[in-house]
């Protein structure tokens, strides 16, 4: 095989933007990039571009942005990439005259240990079931989500005050490597994969309003993983019943206490301070130390409490 490969890159958020870093840094050629339309987004219908279209554009590499990756002009332009592989991080489902079309294949980057946490966001449920090691693998991509035969995985230890964003970091750092040290296997036709295990399977939901609202009616460590687990995107949240009016609130930073020593009301506010709120689990309790009502900028307590009144009459929902 030749020393120089030729790449044809396949990604969209920040952590494939790590990952395209590491590559470019290497003696291989990435001879295109695949990103997501630019689509509106947010209240004010802005067009928002991917964070590898941004980059790549830095870059000045070649970009394509194909609204259908079926479309006959888009496969025809790939095909004269000339790619001999293709990598994906962070991407969608890829149909199989794509992902076929490169000698070596088409491998993607997952961030979990598969076959468990196959889906969209492996890194925010490893954390929310509070799991204790996590990693992330290289595999060859089939006509399933997640499913084909393993190239590589490199396992980390989740620590108990982990968010999700600093997982994120430590996922895209290991996952560059993997990604390199996956290719070096691939230019000196060395790649040996074997078969995902048939066990038992946690899958990674896409995350929604609905799986990210808070139930505090949960033990203190479900309800702390759960917040910890969305921290800080696309963030856990809950309903504030303040003068019977409602307010959404998210939540940011927050430490945890247990007490089973007896029954609590699930949602009070037990205690609240210029530096903490103190919300009642059915074990325990949430403090927080940092949110975001609605309308308002995320501050810490203190400054939450210059401009908005909160007390113990109040109640979390």
């Amino acid at each position: 095989m030749k020393n120089k490969l030729k790449i044809v890159f396949m990604g969209t958020p920040d952590f494939a933007v790590g990952v395209l870093k590491s590559i470019l840094e290497t003696e291989h050629e990435v001879v295109g990039v695949i990103t997501a339309v630019d689509k509106p987004a947010g209240r004010g219908r802005k067009i928002n571009t991917s964070a590898v279209k941004k980059y790549s554009l830095e870059q000045n590499l070649n970009l394509l942005q194909p609204p259908n990756l079926k479309d006959p002009a888009f496969i025809e332009q790939l095909k004269e990439l000339k790619a001999d592989i293709q990598i994906v991080v962070a991407f969608r489902m890829l149909p199989k005259q794509v992902w076929s079309m490169p000698k070596i294949g088409t491998f993607n980057l997952h961030a979990s240990l598969l076959p468990q946490y196959r889906g969209a966001a492996p890194i925010h449920w490893a954390i929310i079931n509070g799991e204790t090691k996590t990693g992330v693998t290289t595999f060859f991509i089939d006509d399933k989500i997640d499913t084909g035969e393993i190239i590589l995985k490199e396992e980390i230890e989740i620590k108990n005050d982990d968010t999700v964003g600093i997982l994120h970091d430590k996922l895209m750092k290991i996952g560059c490597d993997l990604v390199v040290k996956t290719l070096d296997l691939a230019k000196n036709e060395e790649i040996e994969t074997f078969k995902q295990e048939n066990i038992e399977l946690k899958t990674a939901y896409k995350l929604n309003p609905k799986n990210c609202k808070i139930d505090w009616t949960k033990n203190t460590i479900e309800v702390y993983n759960h917040i910890r687990g969305l921290n800080p995107f696309p963030c856990a949240w809950t309903t504030l019943i303040k003068d019977k009016k409602e307010y959404k609130v998210k939540i940011y930073n927050i430490e945890k206490e247990t007490n089973k020593d007896k029954a609590l009301t699930t949602g009070k506010i037990s205690k609240i301070n210029n530096k903490e709120i103190k919300i009642s689990t059915n074990d325990g309790y949430i403090i927080i130390k940092e949110l975001q009502v609605e309308g308002k900028r995320k501050m810490n307590i203190s400054d939450l409490l210059n401009g908005f009144d909160i007390n113990e009459n109040h109640l979390f929902l």
